[in-house]
């Protein structure tokens, strides 16, 4: 008899899990990956997580994250649970010998990142991967870039312009969430998109920040809450200036407050032989310049990434057809999946995520200390 299915058991069901859940659903239909099942999903709220599982595909549902992962038919567990939450659950279900994939950040301190590393790697020595949620990575146009770069295509990259901007808090009489306290959200922007920003700059230029200097600002100070005005104890916006290993340095910039930008993650890299640039609100296109052309003729061109030869495009529609947001997240069970069944270590590992709570982390000393340079 073949082995059974891997099972699956996801910790949220909001936001993330919706996008989680509809990656599960249609990953092997497009991609061929391990056999697997959808066991349960877990939530607090009784009605809500049982609306969910209705709604979202899952068989099963439950309230305690304990009794989940203590299943023997679950194998994999996908913490789509706020940040404050992660550690206690992929530390318990990497000991239980589950597979544990991880929303971004990792956590909200370094203390919890650092143990969630360390129960990786005890892990990872009895065959049991982990991964975080870096779901930009699997942007067909970024993994694009990444090669380019690799390939050298770029020469030396000198520098880099990042930012990621949002609009949905500009309205100051916004209510009040999980997400504005710092109790639960561990920072604003600084952790929901710069924690992206970050990881795209040191994944694509395949380097590592050793110096920070940043700066954070909260324009609104107090919200409307549940019993009242209550006060904002995280960041709206954040910029910082990253010194990379390798010589280029990186400016970022992110914003919740941004009129305007919906989801604008853009990044521009600049070497001595070519240059990029992208933008997420035009996910299918990168723009390439090749400094080795004629002046004459230099200049940015537009590449649509939806050519079957372009990074996992082969799975999809025909030539031309573009792809979504939601695409980015099926790729990444993919890839996690393939690593499960290889048993190799998948990336973006728990150590990666450590490195960019790192950099968070030097960012809020640097604003706490009026930018102060701080060495990572």
């Amino acid at each position: 008899m073949p082995p059974r299915p891997l099972g699956v058991a996801m910790i949220g069901y909001e936001f993330m899990g919706r996008a989680h859940s509809n990656s599960w659903r249609n990953v092997d239909a497009f991609f061929d990956v391990p056999h697997f099942e959808r066991r349960v999903i877990v939530g607090r709220d009784a009605d809500r997580v049982e609306a969910a599982a209705s709604q979202l595909g899952w068989p099963e549902w439950a309230t305690d994250w304990r009794e989940a992962i203590a299943r023997d038919d679950v194998d994999i567990v996908d913490i789509c649970a706020p940040g404050w939450l992660h550690a206690e659950i992929a530390i318990a279900a990497l000991a239980a010998g589950k597979h544990v994939l991880v929303e971004k950040p990792l956590s909200n301190t370094l203390a919890e990142s650092a143990a969630m590393v360390d129960a990786a790697r005890a892990a990872r020595l009895a065959g049991v991967q982990s991964m975080i949620g870096f779901n930009y990575r699997r942007v067909p146009a970024l993994a694009l870039a990444r090669q380019l770069i690799a390939d050298g295509r770029l020469g030396d990259v000198r520098q880099v312009r990042a930012s990621y901007l949002q609009d949905w808090l500009t309205d100051a009489e916004a209510p009040m969430t999980w997400r504005l306290r710092r109790e639960t959200a561990g920072s604003g922007s600084l952790g929901d998109i710069a924690s992206h920003v970050i990881d795209q700059v040191m994944h694509l230029l395949g380097d590592t920040v050793t110096e920070v200097s940043g700066r954070l600002h909260t324009y609104t100070t107090e919200r409307p809450g549940p019993d009242g005005p209550e006060a904002v104890t995280v960041d709206d916006a954040a910029w910082a200036t990253l010194g990379l290993a390798g010589g280029a340095i990186a400016s970022v910039e992110v914003s919740r407050v941004a009129l305007g930008a919906k989801n604008s993650l853009r990044l521009e890299i600049y070497g001595s032989a070519g240059s990029l640039r992208f933008d997420l609100e035009r996910l299918n296109e990168l723009e390439f310049l090749d400094g080795n052309e004629p002046l004459q003729t230099q200049g940015f061109r537009r590449i649509v990434v939806t050519e079957p030869e372009h990074p996992y495009l082969s799975g999809w529609w025909p030539q031309g057809h573009v792809l979504g947001w939601e695409h980015s997240h099926t790729h990444q069970i993919r890839d996690f999946l393939l690593h499960i069944a290889s048993g190799t270590a998948p990336e973006p590992s728990f150590e990666s995520g450590l490195a960019v709570q790192q950099v968070l982390d030097a960012i809020e000393q640097s604003a706490a200390s009026n930018g102060t340079i701080i060495s990572i």
